[in-house]
């Protein structure tokens, strides 16, 4: 796949275009590319999906995205994306005018455009899909529904921050991750014997709160576990983490990138009146972490 993030650079000769955010590349989103990608193939033309980064700033009002640039690259190679624009979306990006929006798409020399039923673009969301389609051909898709709703990734966003995974997971079409590279922490879950990775990912990233079964993606292979993602209430912390304890695991994964799929919530995060009482809920915690597993 050609990742570019300016359209000049983008290759001569006509395109299938697919415009938009694509915040956790949901079902909704996924299928609005394939039906991209399948014209395409019928034109012999390749794919070009137009999108930025960081989506936060514009589309979730700072409140949290469901994929960084890395994730969104990595799982756009997987739906067989061709070409993929990525552009930084800055003040003067969100500043721009629909004509400017517009002048920018015609030298894509776009065959047709694929985009949601509720896309709008330029300054003030003024363009559309008759403006669209002054340029070329567009095709609208109207929004997948599924669990009784619209599949969209705020709604997914609105789960993840109830502790919701497993309904996010049926949304996205996969177990909601995220990925971060181990950082040192305080050893406090070594010394009650559930030794942990704290898990440093990128501002922003939105992680569901609680303790879950997980599978974890380490350069030493994959393991099952359990992760809190919390406060710590019981030693009094200070910060949101996320800390994972893996089974079977032997080794030192300091400065080291690993991914978190979170497949199951065991329970809330809350505070216990000792260390004791914490140790003992881990140990229960690890129990169940096992059964869902299949472990």
């Amino acid at each position: 796949m050609l990742l570019i993030n300016d359209p000049q650079d983008a290759p001569t000769g006509p395109k299938v275009v697919a415009i938009g955010s694509f915040d956790g590349l949901h079902l909704g989103h996924q299928h609005l590319i394939h039906q991209a990608r399948n014209e395409a193939h019928q034109r012999h033309i390749p794919l070009l999906l137009y999108t930025f980064d960081p989506p936060s700033k514009v589309f979730t009002r700072g409140e949290g995205f469901l994929t960084d640039l890395s994730e969104k690259v990595e799982l756009l190679r997987g739906l067989g994306v061709e070409i993929a624009l990525v552009v930084p979306f800055t003040e003067a990006f969100a500043q721009r005018s629909k004509e400017e929006f517009l002048q920018e798409l015609r030298r894509l020399e776009a065959a047709c455009f694929y985009v949601g039923a509720d896309f709008r673009f330029g300054q003030g969301r003024k363009g559309g899909l008759e403006d669209l389609q002054s340029v070329a051909p567009a095709r609208t898709l109207p929004l997948l529904e599924l669990l009784g709703g619209p599949v969209k990734s705020s709604r997914i966003r609105e789960l993840l921050r109830a502790g919701a995974v497993e309904e996010a997971q049926r949304l996205l079409g996969r177990p909601y991750s995220a990925r971060g590279i181990v950082q040192e922490g305080d050893k406090l879950g070594r010394r009650l014997g559930f030794p942990t990775a704290n898990v440093g990912v990128a501002p922003l990233k939105i992680l569901p709160p609680g303790v879950f079964a997980v599978r974890v993606q380490t350069p030493q292979g994959r393991y099952g576990g359990m992760a809190n993602v919390g406060h710590r209430p019981t030693v009094l912390g200070q910060h949101l983490r996320l800390e994972v304890h893996l089974f079977g695991f032997a080794g030192d994964l300091y400065g080291q990138e690993v991914s978190v799929e979170f497949l199951a919530r065991l329970r809330e995060e809350r505070k216990f009146e000792s260390l004791e009482a914490l140790k003992a809920q881990l140990a229960q915690d690890a129990e169940a972490a096992r059964r869902q597993l299949g472990i």
